[in-house]
C-alpha cells in the first residue's frame, strides 16, 4: 500500500512539473489582441473612427397579426429613423429566427438596417436609436429590436 501512495504521488508530481513547464509555452501562442493579425499589418489605416450599428427588424407580429410589409417597414423609417440619421443608412431584407418569450421559435422575414457615425456622436446617436428600437416595437407589437455595436474606420 506505501508503494502505490508513493507512485501516485510521484505521477501527481511529474503532472504538475509538465504543466507548471508548458504552461507558459501554451499560454504565449494565444492571442492577447495586441498584436495585429496580418490582414490588419498590410491594410493602410484610413478612415475616421466610426461606429456602425446594426440593427435587426422581425416582421412577425406575437399577437398573430399580418406581418409587418415592406411599404410599412419603409414608412417607419422614413418617419423614424432618417431625421436623425440623415446622413445615410443602409437596409438588407433577410430571413431570421427569434425564439420569443413563450419558447417558441419564430421564423420570419427580417430587416437589417445599419448606421455609421462618428464617435464623437455615439452618445447622442445611442439615444436616438433606443428610441428607434422602441419605436418599432410599440408600432408593431415586437418583443425586441436586436442591436449590435461595433467601431469601424470609415472613409468616404
Amino acid at each position: 500500500m506505501n508503494v502505490q501512495l508513493t507512485r501516485t504521488r510521484a505521477a501527481f508530481a511529474v503532472a504538475g512539473l509538465l504543466l507548471a513547464v508548458g504552461a507558459p509555452t501554451a499560454y504565449a501562442t494565444l492571442d492577447d489582441g495586441t498584436s495585429p493579425t496580418p490582414a490588419a499589418s498590410f491594410a493602410p489605416s484610413r478612415g475616421e473612427p466610426y461606429i456602425e450599428t446594426q440593427l435587426f427588424f422581425g416582421t412577425a407580429r406575437p399577437d398573430g397579426g399580418p406581418a409587418v410589409t415592406d411599404r410599412q417597414f419603409m414608412a417607419f423609417v422614413d418617419k423614424e429613423v432618417t431625421p436623425d440619421f440623415p446622413d445615410g443608412l443602409t437596409i438588407q431584407a433577410g430571413r431570421g429566427q427569434w425564439r420569443d418569450a413563450n419558447g417558441t421559435i419564430e421564423k420570419e422575414r427580417s430587416y437589417e438596417l445599419i448606421l455609421l457615425y462618428p464617435q464623437t456622436q455615439a452618445l447622442s446617436s445611442d439615444r436616438k436609436i433606443e428610441e428607434v428600437r422602441r419605436a418599432y416595437e410599440k408600432a408593431f407589437g415586437q418583443e425586441a429590436v436586436g442591436r449590435v455595436d461595433d467601431e469601424a474606420r470609415v472613409d468616404f
